[in-house]
């Protein structure tokens, strides 16, 4: 077996292998590893590559599947974990300059402590922008991250440095963290499944900077290797003092069923967003696509009226931004991105009656979103209202050369409500780039979620090329 053709395999496929003895951990793990040495020169996905205890995890792994007892099914499976993660051993930076990497670093968050419980073997970390503050994955520390279907454009973020790495073959599954969309936008440019849980499902420990907006959430090619890892990471932990009560739900097992008779709304713009046309148009079918499958599909263009979750979003992200230059000293402050400052000084002209009202606003909008649910099963949406691109940009550009700044607005809404949303691929663009949709649906309904995403992805398959589909070499070169 062709080390190249393991790392293209799925985590349910290498499972499989490891308990028919076809294939070891050990073989799976030394795969992934080349394969980081290989492309991720290019990419830039890894912040933290430890082959030495990914290789000792490996061999303990092998040691019990040969015993017949693994830890779990994701026993030996290389896994990598976004840089935002505590990780006992290394460092976590948050991809700024302004943390001292030196820690001590002595605990594991709660997602990591759950995969070593699983026997996971745990590769390194994973690249983010300053403490995740922006949709695109690039930081002063760690450079720019770049999308494997085309190193030119960016992978999204801010988990984008964990959606390369799984696209690019560099370990099947990632944990990512999403306070806006940072597991979903990625996921979506980079034709994975990702989903982003009711808050609480997925604990976190520390808490995000951006409190109740922040979930950790798995990242992957399918759902079902979504699947088997929430029902690793998605277990009570009581250091995080929002966690959900363990619902006992085995996400694997309710994978089966159909999605016949939900009650689907799709909304193509989530009441006037520009979308992009050819999202647009693969969205569009994907709606279709459910009502082939026997759901129940009406087009919603605004699903609730009020209020406006642009404007509550951003007084509740920029105001935990300009936290950060706050409690750092000015003089450090050269050393953030210029981007996180623009933010946190736009934070700092928010009242303390401008962040209430906005918190009031916030939870009118999750009753909005709720009453909604009482009538819908699920709401479609595109994940990104834009296709992946050029790296070293906040935001696309439009068409008069000005950066498009809404080109992320169906994602925040429903960290804001707290409801699941997952996204699927659903098609590649002419120019061979991976469009998402978004699927959200009531709260505590995310095996629903992963239900339904399988059934779609079961009928409407996107087979990820081995990617970069380019030389390499000669792609770095380009690069640099």
């Amino acid at each position: 077996m062709m080390a190249d053709d393991i790392t293209q395999m799925t985590a349910a496929k290498l499972g499989d292998l490891y308990q028919r003895r076809k294939l070891s951990p050990v073989e799976a793990t030394k795969a992934v590893l080349e394969r980081i040495d290989k492309v991720d020169g290019l990419i830039n996905a890894y912040v933290v590559v430890d082959a030495e205890a990914a290789l000792d995890a490996a061999r303990k792994s092998e040691k019990r599947w040969k015993r017949g007892k693994p830890l779990s099914p994701l026993d030996g499976v290389p896994t990598s974990v976004k840089e935002l993660f505590q990780t006992k051993g290394w460092p976590t930076v948050m991809g700024s300059k302004n943390i001292d990497p030196k820690g001590p670093w002595e605990i594991d968050a709660p997602s990591v402590a759950r995969l070593r419980e699983a026997g996971a073997v745990l590769l390194g970390k994973t690249t983010s922008p300053e403490f995740g503050f922006k949709g695109v994955t690039d930081s002063p520390l760690h450079g720019i991250t770049r999308n494997p279907w085309n190193p030119d454009l960016t992978p999204g973020g801010s988990s984008g440095g964990s959606a390369a790495a799984v696209a690019a073959g560099m370990g099947p599954l990632s944990v990512g963290t999403d306070g806006g969309g940072s597991v979903r936008i990625p996921s979506s440019f980079c034709g994975l499944v990702g989903l982003k849980g009711t808050f609480g499902r997925v604990p976190a420990y520390p808490s995000s900077m951006h409190g109740t907006l922040a979930n950790p959430g798995p990242m992957a090619r399918t759902p079902l290797d979504c699947a088997l890892l929430m029902n690793v990471i998605a277990r009570p932990d009581v250091r995080d003092w929002y966690a959900l009560a363990d619902d006992g739900v085995n996400y694997v097992k309710h994978l089966k069923g159909n999605i016949k008779k939900l009650k689907v709304a799709f909304s193509p713009t989530l009441g006037g967003n520009a979308v992009d046309p050819e999202v647009a148009r693969l969205v569009a079918k994907a709606a279709k696509a459910f009502a082939e499958l026997g759901a129940k599909v009406e087009q919603v263009d605004k699903p609730v009226a009020s209020p406006d979750p642009g404007p509550i979003f951003m007084a509740h992200w920029l105001t935990s931004v300009a936290h950060i230059l706050k409690v750092t000293p000015k003089e450090k402050h050269a050393d953030y991105d210029p981007g996180l400052v623009e933010a946190a000084k736009m934070g700092e002209g928010y009242s303390t009656d401008d962040l209430v009202v906005a918190q009031q606003s916030r939870r009118l909008l999750g009753q909005a979103y709720n009453l909604f649910f009482t009538q819908y099963d699920l709401l479609l949406t595109p994940t990104v209202a834009v296709t992946p691109f050029a790296v070293g940009q906040a935001a696309p550009t439009d068409n008069d050369g000005k950066p498009n700044y809404a080109w992320t607005p169906f994602t925040f809404p429903f960290n804001l409500t707290r409801h699941p949303a997952i996204t699927v691929p659903c098609g590649v663009t002419k120019n061979g780039l991976p469009v998402g949709l978004q699927i959200v649906s009531g709260h505590y309904r995310d095996a629903l979620l992963l239900r339904v995403a399988r059934a779609y992805c079961d009928a409407h398959p996107l087979k990820i090329p081995k990617l970069p589909t380019a030389n390499v070499s000669s792609m770095k070169a380009k690069a640099a």
